[in-house]
């Protein structure tokens, strides 16, 4: 049994079908445009070059959201211990497919368990803002508790005042869930609480193809 409760999102189970029914479609848009890959954003793939250099030899990697598996592919071709998890089966068989060579889960962020002091790093990128309001707080101290001293977070979500309710994405195909928007000066804010430090933050202006995002990087003190 796990020592701390994290509550379950009404919308989970709608969530997850969601997002099995995009799979392909966003596995195959990363794929052909580079929309999603951090490789082609030099900004995001900085971040998570910082990231993969301050967690390295602290022990395994955690990508939780990891969807088809492109950042956790990634920081296994760097040389990281690091496995994924997604709460939707479909995407998971498309970062099995894509990334024979590592590790994958199907399991949905607020049911992980995981040990205290385990990891050297988590990632929650751009897969923690389905999470509600009261939830993500929630997540944030697990994740902070998982950390070794020394351990990092990185971060990344949209920003904004007002919740967005979607009801397609990715092609057209038909969704149904919310992305939880915040203020960067919010997010930190729930990152202190929690008992991480911060130590660095990218704020990125909305373009082509999304809303304006945040990359927030914080250190388990110790």
């Amino acid at each position: 049994m796990r020592a701390h409760h994290i509550d379950r999102p009404a919308d989970l189970d709608e969530v997850r079908e969601s997002y099995d029914r995009v799979a392909d479609n966003y596995a195959h848009m990363v794929l052909t445009t580079g929309i999603g890959d951090i490789r082609t954003h030099p900004w995001l793939k900085a971040s998570i070059d910082a990231f993969a250099d301050s967690v390295r030899g602290l022990g395994p990697v955690l990508d939780a959201g990891c969807g088809p598996g492109t950042v956790t592919g990634y920081l296994a071709e760097r040389g990281l211990d690091v496995s994924g998890a997604d709460l939707s089966p479909r995407m998971i068989e498309n970062a099995r497919r894509l990334y024979p060579e590592c590790r994958f889960e199907v399991s949905s962020t607020t049911d992980l368990d995981l040990a205290e002091e385990s990891l050297g790093g988590v990632l929650g990128w751009w897969s923690l803002f389905n999470l509600p309001r009261e939830v993500l707080p929630q997540v944030l101290a697990m994740f902070a508790r998982a950390l070794k001293p020394g351990g990092h977070l990185i971060t990344a979500t949209h920003v904004g005042d007002e919740d967005f309710r979607r009801t397609e994405a990715y092609g057209g195909v038909s969704v149904r869930w919310t992305t939880y928007k915040w203020r960067p000066e919010q997010l930190v804010r729930l990152i202190e609480e929690a008992g991480l430090q911060p130590v660095a933050e990218l704020r990125l202006p909305a373009d082509e193809h999304t809303g304006p995002g945040v990359v927030v990087m914080a250190r388990r003190p110790g």
